[in-house]
């Protein structure tokens, strides 16, 4: 197992997340424990010492199960995470009983890591409300060592990211973020690197092979990458373009069997970064991958010809990553954030702005189907 070093601690470079546990009967909250048991056991034996857990996962029994699992190893034998659920607004005024509840499920008096979960535009405001004290619970829990590090997850756009750096960024000590070839571009992954670089916060990544999109690949892509490492396997390379970001600390991955658990950890056996050739080659793919998103290059000459005042790049950027990924919370999460008269649905299809779009976008179509997605 790699290891990278985390402060005075080595962490497996290989995490296992916790929300795609195996189930029974395709019930998400029906957790296979019998299943789990044996995934942690052998993940125990092949070194992996960091489980992340959440409020929300598998219907709020992901905390359970986990708690019951581990409380079988010693307790400084692995390193656990949870989150505070900001995802969902109403658990703001309740950050103390949330957190003593999760002990509880845990069955653990702290937390090595415990992370703000889901810094979005939906509540960046209410994160940064004083009112509800929930930074300054946890900077508490932390000095009381219930919490043994602070950090925060993020599937907001990089402004959303940098004004919770700018209001928190000195006591974070991590923070995770979806990241793997695709989104390198795609949701600006790079530029969320290059921010947390400059706060000197080390990475870890959700999402890996992007909701398995990159665990297999056409046959012709599969060919070329397997020209250049034979006996590299297609879910690999993912986890090699990773090991070649030398920020990132901690990948988690979301196994649901034991077959997924072994091929992960036998990837992880070795550190092997990708050459340029290599490198270049992956990131080629991800843009033929992502040809057929609209080629938006956030000029905004549309914006000032829209009788609506919406701001289409940002829808546009949102319309993209709903229809690539095929639905998915991301973009709905977002438009929570938006007003109601600036969501897709209040474009009235003038096409004043395709009159002026330098990449010939059919902007008022995009915006008619992807109101009738969300739908």
């Amino acid at each position: 197992m790699v290891y990278k070093d985390f402060q005075d601690i080595k962490l497996s470079q290989l995490g296992m997340g916790t929300m795609r546990l195996p189930v029974i009967d395709g019930d998400d909250s029906n957790i296979d424990v019998a299943a789990t048991e044996e995934m942690v056991a052998y993940a125990m034996k092949e070194g992996i010492n960091y489980y992340d857990t959440a409020w929300g996962y598998h219907a709020g029994n992901s905390e359970l199960v986990m708690g019951k699992v581990l409380s079988k190893y010693p307790r400084e034998s692995f390193y656990l995470a949870t989150k505070f659920p900001g995802y969902d607004l109403s658990n703001m005024p309740k950050v103390e009983e949330i957190f003593e509840k999760q002990l509880e499920k845990c069955q653990v008096s702290y937390f090595d890591f415990y992370l703000f979960h889901n810094v979005c535009e939906m509540n960046i405001d209410a994160y940064l409300d004083e009112t509800y004290d929930i930074y300054n619970y946890l900077i508490k829990q932390k000095e009381n060592g219930r919490i043994r590090h602070l950090g925060f997850s993020a599937h907001g756009s990089y402004e959303v990211m940098k004004r919770f750096l700018e209001a928190y960024g000195t006591d974070m000590e991590f923070c995770q973020i979806q990241l793997n070839y695709l989104d390198w571009s795609f949701q600006d992954a790079k530029a969320k690197v290059e921010l947390l670089c400059e706060y000197n916060i080390p990475i870890w990544v959700m999402e890996p092979l992007r909701g398995g999109k990159i665990a297999k690949l056409s046959e012709n892509i599969e060919k070329n990458l397997n020209s250049l490492r034979p006996d590299e396997k297609i879910p690999a390379w993912a986890f090699r373009f990773l090991q070649s970001i030398p920020e990132v600390t901690v990948v988690l991955s979301g196994m649901s069997n034991m077959e997924q658990l072994q091929e992960n950890i036998k990837t992880f056996e070795t550190n092997q970064p990708l050459e340029k050739q290599e490198m270049d080659t992956l990131l080629e793919i991800a843009d033929g991958m992502l040809k057929g998103t609209l080629p938006c290059t956030s000029c905004h000459y549309c914006v000032s010809h829209c009788p609506q005042g919406l701001d289409i790049p940002s829808l546009l950027e949102l319309y993209n990553e709903h229809s690539f990924t095929g639905g998915g919370f991301i973009a709905p999460m977002a438009l929570m954030a938006v007003p109601e008269d600036k969501r897709p649905n209040a474009c009235v299809g003038c096409r004043s702005c395709e009159a002026v779009c330098p990449q010939q976008i059919k902007i008022s179509e995009a915006m008619a189907d992807f109101t009738a997605k969300l739908k």
